[in-house]
């Protein structure tokens, strides 16, 4: 009986360190290295806006959850999948918040890191019709 405490905080550590989006993590190692912009999603984003579970009870992060239900499938819920997105709607909605989204001043993301997520976020996504 007193592994079983044990065995369910290294199995919360594991969990939380595999969702974190810190370097390291899978997504990370998928090229993160080559864009500073995704680095700087997954330390400052996607703790809300990433992909993975959320809270306990719910299956998916509150920021992804939350523009799921904002848009009902007319957007992808996800930011990373988001074609529409521009880099001064990014750094507005970042500097001024929106509904649930608290504002992030240039003390918690630089200017400078701010440009980068917005550029990251912006770039064009490869087609889904593209074939090699």
């Amino acid at each position: 009986m007193e592994r079983s405490p044990r065995i369910i905080l290294a199995a919360c550590l594991i969990v939380a360190g595999c969702s974190s989006g810190q370097p390291g993590s899978d997504k990370s190692a998928k090229g993160a290295a080559n864009d500073p912009g995704q680095l700087l999603f997954e330390k400052h984003c996607s703790s809300c806006h990433g992909t993975g579970i959320g809270n306990p009870g719910f299956s998916k992060k509150t920021g992804t959850a939350a523009l799921e239900a904002k848009y009902k499938g007319q957007l992808p819920s996800l930011l990373e999948d988001r074609t529409d997105l521009t880099p001064d709607l990014i750094k507005y909605v970042v500097r001024n918040g929106v509904t649930v989204m608290a504002p992030y001043r240039k003390t918690e993301i630089s200017d400078s890191e701010l440009e980068q997520i917005a550029a990251y976020l912006s770039k064009p996504k490869p087609s889904a019709d593209h074939t090699l």
